[in-house]
């Protein structure tokens, strides 16, 4: 009993002792350790915060929706460097999917995946068609003032007047994947189409997104908020801090309504 007391005596007081300089780094060290490690974990693995730059999405998505992405099952990789790997999950048809656009500096882009790998896609009259079956797309918006794509059937002829808006590289391969007059995705690949179909810079000027290039599926909208499409744009830092603090004077700024939609 004597050496219980004893021993609970001694360690009230090593308890109680002022840690040393040594000791109170390495506790800072381990504690900032387990913060980093979760951060790389959580951001590199499961979700992340996005914000919407531009209205390709409209009405779906609006310029200023600020989003949670899973990332779960679709890809992993280490946050501000190049590393990802894919992994095991399928993307689906006509789900809204994050990727990286097979472009220079493969900027991260939204937008609704309308062919998955063998299907066959063509746009007639603006209704599209995947595997001869017209596909019902009620959040599709045109724009008769847009760039006038839908305008054209799909996929284009040389002699079509929109041909040159094609990146040099999609002009030159997308022939290799015309058969009967309808556009065939490879294997490995997928086709992209923003919502709104008129104002949308997507698979139909620059090709197919490899499976390795997709990043995740946004789960749900936390904030949104209206202001001018530059300021969520890369490099618009000073703006995007000023638009913040302009929401929290004026709230009418804050698109209420948005919050915590689900898709």
């Amino acid at each position: 009993m004597r050496a219980d007391v004893e021993e609970s005596a001694v360690m009230e007081k090593e308890r109680k002792r002022p840690l040393t300089t040594n000791e109170r780094i390495w506790r800072e060290v381990v504690s900032w350790f387990w913060v980093i490690l979760a951060f790389v974990v959580i951001e590199g693995a499961f979700v992340q915060a996005r914000v919407i730059p531009s209205g390709s999405m409209e009405n779906t998505v609006l310029i200023g929706d600020h989003l949670i992405v899973s990332r779960m099952g679709y890809d992993a990789g280490i946050p501000f460097t190049r590393f990802h790997e894919p992994l095991w999950r399928k993307p689906k048809r006509q789900h809204i999917i994050v990727f990286r656009a097979p472009l220079p500096g493969n900027p991260d882009f939204i937008k609704r995946l309308i062919g998955v790998p063998g299907d066959r896609i063509k746009i007639v009259g603006e209704q599209v068609y995947v595997n001869d079956i017209p596909l019902n797309e009620p959040y599709a918006l045109r724009d008769s003032d847009g760039l006038g794509l839908a305008a054209y059937d799909y996929p284009p002829t040389a002699d079509n007047t929109w041909y040159d808006r094609l990146t040099p590289e999609w002009a030159e391969e997308l022939p290799r994947h015309i058969v009967n007059g309808e556009l065939v995705v490879p294997p490995g690949e997928y086709f992209m189409m923003g919502d709104n179909r008129d104002n949308s810079y997507d698979s139909r000027y620059w090709g197919f997104v490899p499976r390795a290039n997709i990043i995740g599926t946004p789960v749900v909208i936390y904030m949104s908020i209206n202001a001018p499409e530059e300021v969520w744009e890369p490099g618009h830092i000073g703006e995007r801090f000023e638009t913040y603090f302009d929401a929290l004077i004026h709230p009418r700024e804050v698109r209420w309504s948005r919050l915590f939609h689900v898709f």
